[in-house]
């Protein structure tokens, strides 16, 4: 289960295809190095949107 407190580079780990969700969020900096030790929270944060959508929607994807 992915938390809202693990960091881009962690979630990426767990399952490569992740990055497709975030990119359609609009998180177009998935490969920045700066943002690899962002949380999901902080990553939100700055791209101005709310953690929680796409927190259930990478948990739905991984059948969390």
């Amino acid at each position: 289960m992915i938390t809202k407190d693990m960091t881009i580079a962690e979630i990426i780990k767990i399952n490569y295809n992740i990055i497709a969700i975030l990119l359609n969020a609009g998180m177009h900096c998935v490969g920045c190095p700066s943002a690899q030790g962002e949380t999901l929270e902080e990553a939100c944060m700055v791209h101005g949107l709310d953690v929680e959508p796409i927190l259930k929607q990478i948990n739905a994807y991984l059948g969390a």
